[in-house]
């Protein structure tokens, strides 16, 4: 909530000094200065990256606001609609809170990657993908790929690959083999099926782990 008031601020501030640019001017990115205002004790800017997700040829602005126990995804989306040009906020979620490490965000060819790396011996990996919704100024889940796994090779794995949009999922065994120095996973006994396909924005983003479990645990 703290993350989603700290961007509901940061709009107010920007949205008027984007208001008076020509629609022929490109619209100015959110500076480092006006995320840092909008932080409350304790946060801090973990990660940003700036890119053109919705194809208006201006720079959209995706962070994470983290403290000691809330990590938020924050999206701007700069946004024209009649004579008027600003930002708006096109989507935002948690992600869990024990990090190993900071998110890596990239844009490439309109679509955001969020890889986040989690929990402690036992990890957990995902890759988050979005696309601004046809038509909306707000993204969409498009894919999630989810590892659980052992740092230590303690125990076996299971990993899942998700195409939110088509349904098509795979997933597959993670099995300790060797020992020692020498120990690794083998992936084994692969399944590719079809889920119902949904539109799944980022506000509603499920949780990872539980949707691993979720096609997981009829093996």
């Amino acid at each position: 909530m703290k993350a989603i008031l700290a961007a509901a601020m940061l709009l107010a501030g920007t949205a008027h000094a984007a208001e008076p640019s020509p629609l022929t001017m490109k619209i100015p990115p959110i500076t480092d200065e006006q995320l840092n205002a909008g932080l409350e004790m304790g946060q801090e800017i973990e990660a940003r990256v700036d890119g053109d997700l919705n194809g208006d040829g201006d720079l959209d602005t995706v962070y994470v606001v983290a403290s000691p126990d809330e990590r938020t995804v924050n999206v701007v989306l700069s946004v024209r609609s009649g004579f008027e040009a600003g930002q708006t906020l096109g989507g935002t979620f948690k992600l869990q809170p024990d990090r190993l490490g900071g998110a890596m965000l990239s844009i490439k060819k309109g679509v955001l990657v969020i890889e986040d790396l989690t929990g402690g011996t036992t990890a957990m990996s995902t890759t988050y993908r979005y696309r601004v919704a046809k038509g909306q100024a707000r993204m969409q889940l498009i894919g999630m790929d989810v590892t659980l796994y052992s740092r230590t090779w303690a125990h076996d794995g299971d990993e899942m690959s998700w195409n939110v949009v088509t349904g098509d999922t795979v997933t597959s065994l993670l099995k300790v083999k060797g020992s020692g120095e020498d120990k690794s996973y083998e992936t084994l006994y692969t399944r590719k099926f079809k889920r119902p396909a949904r539109t799944i924005y980022m506000d509603d983003t499920p949780e990872p782990e539980f949707e691993l479990i979720s096609v997981t645990k009829a093996k």
